[in-house]
């Protein structure tokens, strides 16, 4: 019987080359689409489960609440590891990671700036699963000054040899670190990727026993079966116990009498496996990813698969006149309906497992596109584990059963009588399912292209949005402390160069990495008007370098002795400051170390709000003071020449004798990097889009082939009577324009609505304009009428008599 229905199936694909080759490869593509986000969508949930103890991890964050402003971040406080160690029996162990950014390494004759740098506790490697390929996890980073490095950096610097007892040389840190443990590299799928890990026992800061810093990673391992929630409800007996002393210290008041006036500070824990997914902090130790992306990948995935579904049921239901006959005979032989089922499915299955196989085919040659597109490092490994090949096989059967479930059940219940007669009609509910099916393809591709569209509008947004200062023409010149006294000397070089406007010195920036302080501040040395904020240490050539606009009073000159106490701030501040238009010199109250040691500022001058943060925040309070900040030399070119200028200041960097090579960013490329993320979103969704819009094509040219087809001699009597091509154009499209804009109207609200939650993650944004839902509505349009025009124009110009005769 298999054998049976193997020739028989085989034989139908073969006459019916066209509509076989359009089966297969729209649900490959389908398929192929299926798979991929599959892969990405497994990837993204198995972010840090690498880890044993993955199940009962949380991290310790700080959350607080100052004058009406929220603040949430992922770090918490240096002593917080040990104190909840000691305190709570219900912690099995803590351990610490403090980022320490980007240092020039040294070794022998090989000087590199790295970027993946951190400090980590002794423990670290007993708490997160990354195996060591040299040295003892437990004692390996007991002592101060040892470090554990990836193989990749053992490589980089020490080649072949044995990297046990090496030393490397951190010019930054102006320390020596001996190298006591290798790991092969951190889990691709893990939220911090760092290549060094130092013992937290070199760094001063780990010993402080302040409450209200917060700059250590902070991982916490519960008891096995333990609900962190419960450790969670003990959180505000530890925030009184600890925090409370240090808030009355600083401020003047007690915790009750700060949260009475509507401030209030805090922790809370975050489950390991959720840190990727379901964080919405500001900055942390890693990229993080989205669950909302997750979601609208399975969705489109799921819709790619219908679709391509869909057209196997379209074309199978569509073309049942050309196997009426067969049945009907099949039927008068003794064939039953089960036999005619069975017969249908397998060829569904038949054609979905050579579809699933160059599906395949078209993910391996795919995904290296894919992974540069989404920064991942998916592979095809999975085929190598006989469950997922399993999982594969059943999946392609599923997905053909279900593609030919009704075309089996409509095309095995013809009546013999009624086809063998040349009675057979495809039936009015064949056309009604047929038509909502094609409503559907044209609702997710109009859908999907309105989405597309959108995101392109609010990225062009966000790159033409004027963001306070100028980006253009301004380049940044990394590391220039190590200079040293030479540093101005550079700065003083450069500003003698016509093509260079203006040069400033300076480690703090608007884009892109750079230093960060966030700490409260006082305004008329009032403790009960506490606000958080952003602190910039600049120089004089800060301001008028970045292009920035002063709103009043004057920017920093050597001219004022006085300025070394003195401060400018943004517009954000000088409202959540609530001091209207009575602003300068009025003074603001300062830490100024993690002690709760104080000093007072005197405003200077306003600047007008411009972003430092990305368009996802809104302007928050920003404070300016004058400082001996060496790090970067921001540099205002007044030159098309930038090859040639910057030929020049590689001369003037190795004329100062630096100790590594010239590093440097342009600030507009570091503006464009804050929205990658949002940009690559912005391409896999266009070629999701135009993948769906080529499958839905696929199906409709098949529909129209087979339209045409039906009706060749009601083609042939209609040009006899004098019907032109662009009647019959019209006659074979008008149908299908219907069903089109059917699509549009339910298509275009729901995108609408969706669209309108995603836009709802910037604080800065564009509307929606109309635009969109237009070009939408027209590529629908298009995508109708090319193929169904192509075949009726070809049907159109064939002699009349010919396709009269034709049977």
């Amino acid at each position: 019987m298999f054998q049976n229905y193997l020739k028989i199936a085989l034989r139908n694909l073969w006459r019916n080359k066209a509509f076989s080759a359009i089966n297969i490869f729209g649900l490959a593509i389908g398929m192929a689409t299926c798979l991929i986000i599959m892969l990405f969508v497994m990837d993204e949930l198995s972010y840090d489960r690498y880890n044993i103890k993955a199940d009962r991890m949380v991290r310790l964050n700080f959350r607080a609440v100052l004058n009406g402003e929220k603040l949430e971040t992922p770090t918490s406080a240096a002593p917080a590891a040990q104190t909840f160690l000691a305190d709570y029996p219900e912690v099995q162990e803590a351990t610490r990671l403090r980022p320490y950014g980007s240092p020039i390494v040294t070794y022998q004759n090989k000087t590199f700036k790295e970027e993946s740098f951190a400090f980590v506790d002794a423990n670290f490697f007993q708490v997160f699963t990354i195996p060591l390929l040299k040295g003892d996890a437990k004692a390996a980073l007991q002592d101060p000054n040892t470090m554990v490095i990836s193989q990749a950096i053992a490589k980089k610097y020490f080649g072949d040899q044995d990297p046990i007892g090496k030393v490397l040389q951190f010019k930054s840190e102006k320390t020596n670190y001996k190298i006591t443990g290798v790991i092969d590299r951190v889990p691709t799928n893990s939220h911090f990727k760092f290549d060094f890990f130092a013992s937290m026992a070199s760094l001063p800061e780990a010993k402080e026993t302040t409450w209200l810093s917060n700059n250590f990673f902070t991982y916490l391992v519960l008891q096995p079966g333990y609900n962190y929630k419960q450790l969670e409800a003990k959180l505000p007996l530890v925030v009184e116990k600890y925090m409370g002393p240090e808030i009355q210290k600083s401020m003047g008041m007690s915790l009750a009498q700060f949260r009475k006036k509507g401030d209030d500070a805090g922790l809370f824990l975050q489950p390991l496996a959720d840190i990727h997914l379901h964080s919405n902090f500001t900055s942390d130790v890693g990229a993080a990813g989205d669950i909302r992306y997750v979601y609208i990948f399975s969705a489109i995935a799921l819709f790619m698969l219908l679709i391509a579904a869909i057209n196997f049921m379209n074309l199978s239901t569509a073309g049942a006149s050309r196997r009426a006959r067969e049945v009907g005979i099949r039927k008068v032989l003794g064939s039953v309906k089960g036999e005619l089922i069975r017969q249908f499915l397998f060829e569904s299955v038949l054609l979905t497992i050579i579809a699933l196989l160059l599906a395949i085919v078209l993910v391996q040659v795919a995904l290296p596109v894919f992974n540069e597109l989404a920064n991942k490092q998916l592979t095809m490994q999975f085929l190598k584990n006989i469950w997922v090949l399993t999982g594969l096989c059943l999946f392609g059967l599923l997905v053909g059963i279900l593609a030919g479930s009704y075309p089996a059940f409509f095309l095995s219940s013809f009546r013999p009588v009624a086809v063998l007669k040349g009675k057979f009609s495809s039936g009015k509910e064949s056309l009604s399912l047929r038509s909502g099916l094609v409503v559907f393809q044209f609702f997710v591709s109009i859908a999907l292209i309105i989405s597309t569209a959108v995101v392109y509008e609010q990225l062009t947004f966000i790159q033409n949005k004027k963001v306070g200062y100028s980006k253009d023409q301004l380049m940044v010149l990394h590391d220039t402390y190590l200079l040293g006294k030479q540093e101005e000397i550079l700065r003083q070089k450069l500003l003698q160069d016509p093509r260079v406007g203006n040069a400033s010195i300076s480690s703090y920036l608007p884009v892109g990495p750079t230093n960060a302080n966030n700490s409260v501040v006082f305004p008329d040395n009032n403790a009960a008007q506490s606000v958080s904020t952003y602190q910039y240490r600049v120089d004089y050539n800060y301001i008028p370098t970045l292009g920035m606009q002063l709103a009043a009073g004057r920017n920093f000159s050597k001219d004022f002795a006085t300025d070394s106490a003195g401060m400018i701030i943004n517009e954000a501040a000088a409202k959540a400051f609530g001091w209207g238009n009575n602003i300068l010199g009025r003074k603001v109250t300062c830490f100024i170390n993690n002690q709760g040691d104080k000093a007072i500022y005197q405003v200077i001058g306003v600047v007008k709000d411009f972003h430092f943060q990305s368009l996802h925040q809104r302007i928050t309070p920003l404070l300016m003071m004058l400082n001996d900040n060496s790090g970067s030399l921001v540099v205002k070119a007044k030159t098309k020449d930038m090859a040639g200028l910057l030929t020049s200041i590689k001369e003037e960097w190795q004329n100062l004798t630096a100790e590594a090579p010239l590093t440097y960013t342009f600030m507009d490329e570091r503006f464009a990097q804050t929205y990658q993320a949002e940009q690559k979103i912005g391409r896999i969704l266009a070629i999701f889009a135009g993948l769906t819009v080529f499958i839905a094509c696929l199906g409709l040219f098949g529909l129209a082939m087979f339209t045409a087809e039906q009706r060749t001699k009601e083609i042939g009597i209609r040009k006899v009577l004098g019907a032109s091509l662009l009647n019959i154009v019209s006659l074979l499209s008008k149908d299908l324009l219907k069903l089109v804009l059917v699509a549009n109207i339910i298509a275009w609200p729901l995108a609408w609505y969706a669209m309108q939650q995603w836009l709802q993650d910037f604080e800065y944004r564009t509307n929606i304009s109309g635009w969109a839902f237009i070009l939408a509505g027209v590529m629908a349009m298009l995508i109708a009428l090319v193929p169904v025009s192509f075949l009726a124009i070809k049907a159109g110009v064939v002699n009349p008599v010919k396709s009269l005769r034709s049977e």
